[in-house]
């Protein structure tokens, strides 16, 4: 007994050891899209505000391809000590859509959610679409004929206006980029017609008058986005959607590690100056009350959305 009660201690030791030296190093954050999106936004927060809670350096790298997938296995072949973090929305997605995405989901642990939004539904401004109850009574007549700008598949965009499409019996004709920078910048030279967006995406353009608001992708109009009405008032009865960002470690990383990652994220995100910054893009923070709270969450939405993914029958190599 004298001796599994040593073990025990020793073994407690080294947990506390390990939560007091961690980290020791600089720390990267991997996010799968490129510059200009929401995505990138969130991470190069998370990235400083981590790093001013940690006192270590926390470097933000854009990683974008296959749907966020390079990031992902970029991260999930990571040695498993906390130094390499991916920043990313729901995982089910890719694994429902790709016959391979080279990672499992077995493969990750979850920290903490950063934030949470709504897409925006915008048209180009030449279009004749006033509101969206027009955008789609044409669409309705003329499936696939409107081009839809989307920031890859499986981004929010995409499962945004997969959604929409299942909502209100609509087709339209989706075109993946490499993210919403991509995407909006198709928007903008009439390459396409419409697209869904996160809203630090499109959100200076629709200030600057450069494109045109239908509707969020929540039923009622949120004060983190202004002007712009929800699904109900525009017409689109029952669809919701919001999407979210958050950090996840390679499996295996040591509980301690996470515990240290998931209060200094906590911290981070329950500042006043961050929470604000989140805000004036249109998202609230919404960090998870335990790294185990952000895995239930997760699957829970996740087995939903690879539902709807299946069903839509798109399937990638």
């Amino acid at each position: 007994m004298a001796r599994v009660s040593w073990v025990l201690a020793a073994a407690l030791f080294c947990v506390n050891a390990l939560a007091q030296s961690f980290p020791s190093k600089p720390i990267r954050i991997v996010v799968g899209y490129p510059p200009g999106g929401s995505g990138d936004f969130l991470t190069r927060l998370i990235a400083d505000e981590l790093g001013k809670e940690l006192g270590v350096s926390v470097i933000a790298e854009n990683k974008p391809g296959a749907g966020g997938n390079l990031a992902a296995v970029e991260v999930a072949k990571a040695a498993p000590d906390g130094y390499t973090l991916l920043n990313a929305p729901e995982l089910f997605c890719n694994r429902a859509l790709y016959k391979n995405p080279g990672y499992d989901l077995k493969d990750f642990t979850t920290i903490t959610k950063i934030a949470t939004g709504a897409t925006v539904l915008v048209v180009n401004n030449n279009q004749p679409f006033q509101t969206a109850r027009e955008l789609l009574d044409f669409a309705r007549a003329n499936p696939g004929k409107l081009f839809m700008a989307s920031a890859g598949y499986c981004s929010a965009p995409h499962l945004a206006a997969s959604f929409l499409e299942a909502a209100a019996n609509v087709k339209f004709t989706q075109v993946q980029f490499k993210g919403g920078g991509p995407a909006a910048q198709s928007l903008l030279a009439g390459d396409t017609n419409v697209m869904f967006a996160t809203s630090p995406t499109v959100m200076g353009f629709i200030r600057g008058n450069r494109m045109r608001p239908l509707a969020i992708s929540m039923r009622n109009a949120s004060p983190a986005i202004p002007n712009i009405p929800g699904a109900d008032e525009a017409g689109i009865p029952g669809f919701q959607y919001t999407f979210w960002f958050g950090l996840y470690a390679p499996a295996g990383t040591p509980r301690a590690v996470i515990q240290r990652l998931h209060a200094a994220g906590v911290k981070a995100l329950s500042k006043p100056e961050v929470r604000e910054k989140i805000a004036i893009q249109g998202m609230d923070p919404t960090p998870s009350a335990t790294p185990e709270a952000m895995d239930a969450e997760h699957k829970a939405e996740g087995a939903m959305i690879e539902k709807l993914i299946r069903a839509s029958g798109v399937r990638l190599d």
